[in-house]
């Protein structure tokens, strides 16, 4: 799986904002605790925002906040708004796809890798991640030593 850096900024952002609710932080703030250049970050936020994952508001108060409390964002919901969707072949999504024998059943492999994924990120919260309080499947699979070894 590759991990763009927007995406990685994403859910940083979005797990600085979960820590501060219900304050408001402005996109300096942010992009200084959690490393990200800052004219990047404005870019994530502004997806975010038109994704309704947080709320951004002007003036000598402002800065942003979740639009929505941190257990009802997934860690998914942030990947496809800067992103789209989990699993692409070829900027595909993967039922769009057809493959010829002996090839064919490499739809099958696609859909349950995009499973996989939906699993494990569709399980995570902003709240779960802030808190450390991680899904106990999320555990099983990081307790294998195996997948701690990149082959």
């Amino acid at each position: 799986m590759r991990v763009p850096a927007k995406v990685d900024y994403a859910i940083q952002a979005a797990a600085e904002l979960a820590a501060a609710h219900p304050a408001r932080l402005t996109s300096d703030h942010i992009a200084t605790a959690q490393h990200i250049p800052a004219k990047y970050l404005g870019n994530i936020l502004v997806d975010l925002r038109q994704a309704g994952i947080v709320d951004s508001h002007r003036g000598a108060d402002g800065g942003y906040q979740l639009a929505r409390p941190a257990d009802q964002i997934t860690l998914a919901d942030i990947i496809r708004a800067v992103d789209g969707p989990l699993a692409k072949v070829r900027e595909t999504r993967p039922q769009s796809l057809h493959y010829p024998k002996p090839a064919s059943h490499l739809l099958d492999v696609w859909i349950a890798a995009r499973v996989s994924l939906r699993s494990v990120l569709e399980g995570v919260t902003l709240a779960d991640l802030v808190a450390g309080t991680l899904p106990s499947a999320v555990h099983d699979l990081t307790n294998d030593p195996d997948a701690w070894v990149s082959h």
